[in-house]
């Protein structure tokens, strides 16, 4: 199974700080609070550290999960539409 880099506001929780940064962590506990956050996703700490070992450069996997998120967000977006 491939590694996950990117989580939606909806996968998270406080308890992921590490994994998700300060701010990520806090967006997912406001969300699954119930409070009116606009979708949207995080991409993980490891990815920013996975950025620099890559010489910054983002590798097409985790630029995929991105770019899947992106569509997910756009595909919900055109449902509310």
């Amino acid at each position: 199974m491939a590694r996950k880099w990117v989580y939606l506001f909806t996968e998270g929780s406080a308890d992921m700080k590490n994994l998700l940064g300060g701010k990520g962590a806090n967006l997912a506990e406001m969300t699954n609070l119930g409070l009116p956050v606009p979708q949207g996703f995080t991409i993980t700490t490891e990815a920013c550290t996975q950025y620099y070992e890559d010489g910054e450069t983002i590798n097409d996997e985790i630029m995929g999960q991105i770019m899947d998120h992106i569509e997910k967000m756009e595909n919900h977006r055109q449902e509310i539409w």
